[in-house]
């Protein structure tokens, strides 16, 4: 019995041994990524509007935009359609959070209207996220944006008037500077739990 444990044992090793052999090298696989792929891949966009391309748009050529490539999915009004959730909101849809059933419209749960941009502009629309060109992005955000009565219809966004927009929820997420946040070990946090 002892023997053909051994034997087993033995020949279970003899046989993987080939293909162990086998085994592919992935030695000098692949290449290191030059400075333009890195450059199309480098897309983010921070709340103070870092990484924002040149362009600008309205919520006059947001609404073609939006017609064209957004309301079969969010509805032609942008009330939300059978793929698309709603793109509109109200002032109160911030005292919702405080709700079992909060509502994520435009307003009340982005803090960053650079976010709303850089989400249009990575993932719109759907099944062809990056497909837009900035100005496009920034018509559709001024559009959205409008809509919520954050911006005035005749507001121009641009990389430099976008940043500078104040989102109604702003303060309901992080506060005003990011110096700000307070440092947890020093607050006493352990495993998550502070006091």
């Amino acid at each position: 019995m002892r023997c053909s444990k051994f034997l087993a044992a033995g020949m279970l090793l003899v046989a993987s041994t080939p293909a162990l052999a086998q085994a592919p090298s992935f030695s000098n696989v692949g290449r290191a990524a030059t400075k333009e792929e890195i450059h199309a891949w480098d897309i983010a966009v921070a709340p103070d509007g870092k990484g924002l391309p040149p362009g600008q748009g309205t919520a006059k050529e947001g609404a073609t935009i939006f017609e064209a490539k957004c309301a079969s999915c969010h509805g032609q009004a942008a009330e939300g359609g059978k793929i698309g959730p709603t793109l509109l909101g109200s002032k109160n849809d911030i005292e919702t959070f405080t709700t079992l059933r909060p509502v994520r419209s435009i307003g009340g749960y982005w803090a960053f209207a650079t976010t709303v941009w850089d989400y249009i502009n990575r993932a719109m629309p759907r099944n062809q996220g990056g497909s837009l060109r900035p100005d496009e992005v920034y018509a559709l955000t001024a559009f959205i944006l409008s809509k919520n009565g954050i911006i005035r219809e005749s507001d121009i966004l641009d990389a430099k008037t976008l940043p500078k927009i104040q989102m109604p929820n702003r303060n309901g997420f992080v506060p005003q500077r990011f110096e700000d946040i307070p440092d947890e070990r020093k607050r006493g946090c352990r495993q998550g739990i502070c006091p």
